[in-house]
């Protein structure tokens, strides 16, 4: 081998280790520090999953490190990190994907959803999109102005006959289980908080099982919750919950019922906070086809 060829190749040999010692030392320190967070106070906890959240790296840890980590965690350290953060969503846009079992059916599409949520007073505009079932359906709920009522349209031919109707009504549950009121990400993480305590109460301290799973293009830790009792006591006999990596918020949801069948799927994909002014509530806004 000619000698510059083989000082190259000896120059490149050198970096190669030199980057693989570095590697090796930080995941070392990352695998030190989550095992000392095992140790921590729950406030400490909760700090620490935020500090490292904002920076990154709680996302650069391994799938191994993850769960190691978050089998550390003391029970009510989750639950108070979530709550310390859903002041930062108070406010927010976001885009998600919804199906749920209505009358015992699983619809073949999901809902394809663009949500403005404000709160205090709780206000909500949603509009399902071109790729989703029930694409063009638009509504509006301001629990200001009129908190048992909602004002929207259905899609395609009917959208141009907009109307007042009960949030408890047949338009509204049509399509949902649920109210109006318990659309976004602010609602999913308060009742995992409200589920927590009665996990407790169930000597649930614990999720069954910790794995990191990646879905729709989101790396998320997948923290799976199931009760001896099932429902009606619990929301559901078994839920899988998909936290975010870097920031304070359940990206994912699977719920299942007794006989193990699934009867929701929420995925969250774009989310920014913002602000918003009035005209982004009230249905005459010339962006929305009310």
């Amino acid at each position: 081998m000619p000698r510059a060829r083989c000082r190259r190749w000896c120059l490149w040999l050198c970096l190669c280790v030199a980057l693989a010692s570095v590697l090796a030392r930080a995941q070392t320190q990352a695998s030190d520090e989550a095992a000392r967070v095992g140790t921590m106070s729950v406030e400490q906890q909760a700090q620490w999953l935020s500090e490292s959240a904002t920076s990154g790296a709680l996302a650069k840890l391994d799938d191994a490190q993850l769960v190691a980590l978050f089998r550390s965690l003391d029970a009510r350290t989750l639950p108070r990190y979530l709550q310390d953060g859903l002041r930062d969503y108070a406010s927010c846009e976001f885009t998600m994907r919804r199906r749920e079992r209505i009358k015992g059916k699983w619809p073949k599409r999901a809902d394809h959803m663009l949500v403005r949520v404000a709160h205090e007073p709780l206000r909500i505009y949603a509009k399902w999109l071109p790729d989703g079932a029930h694409a063009g359906q638009e509504v509006i709920y301001d629990d200001s102005t009129r908190p048992d009522e909602l004002y929207g349209h259905l899609g395609g031919l009917l959208s141009v006959v907009p109307m007042w109707t009960s949030v408890n009504g047949a338009f509204a549950r049509t399509q949902s289980n649920h109210s109006i009121r318990e659309l976004g990400i602010v609602a999913i993480s308060q009742r995992f908080i409200e589920e927590g305590r009665k996990f407790a109460e169930a000597g649930i301290t614990k999720p069954s099982e910790i794995e990191v799973k990646t879905v729709n293009g989101i790396r998320v830790v997948a923290l799976t919750y199931e009760t001896a009792e099932g429902q009606p006591e619990f929301y559901a006999k078994k839920e899988v919950l998909g936290l975010d990596l870097k920031r304070p918020l359940f990206r994912t949801l699977e719920s299942y019922d007794n006989d193990g069948n699934i009867f929701e799927s929420v995925v969250f994909e774009r989310i920014e906070p913002q602000a918003f002014d009035d005209l982004t509530f009230d249905p005459g806004n010339p962006d929305y086809r009310f």
